[in-house]
């Protein structure tokens, strides 16, 4: 009588219904973990969307609407003013160095 390697299991037929009872129980805990995660996320949703009201009721402004987050306020960058006579003059200067460039170049 040939016989398999290892002790042979009693009840073949019970491990595939352990199995499936121990996936059911791992669904069941990631269900409950997704539906935590999901009041989680609301509340800190709630929580955020109070500060956001905070922040525009000090600024004086309407917070940004739920889920975006407001614009940054740019400030205009203030550049210095060139003389027309300043312009003239780079502009020569440029002209005469490209003139040499292409002199060099030929």
């Amino acid at each position: 009588m040939a016989r398999g390697r290892g002790r042979p299991r009693k009840n073949r037929g019970n491990v595939l219904i352990k199995s499936a009872e121990l996936i059911g129980w791992a669904l069941g805990g990631l269900e409950r973990e997704i539906l935590e995660t999901r009041h989680r996320l609301a509340a800190l949703t709630a929580q955020a969307h109070q500060l956001r009201t905070r922040i525009g009721a000090k600024a004086g402004r309407s917070a940004a609407p739920h889920g975006e987050t407001p614009a940054p306020v740019r400030r205009k960058r203030r550049r210095r003013k060139m003389s027309p006579e300043a312009r003239k003059r780079i502009s020569e200067m440029m002209k005469k160095r490209w003139a040499e460039r292409r002199k060099s170049a030929k």
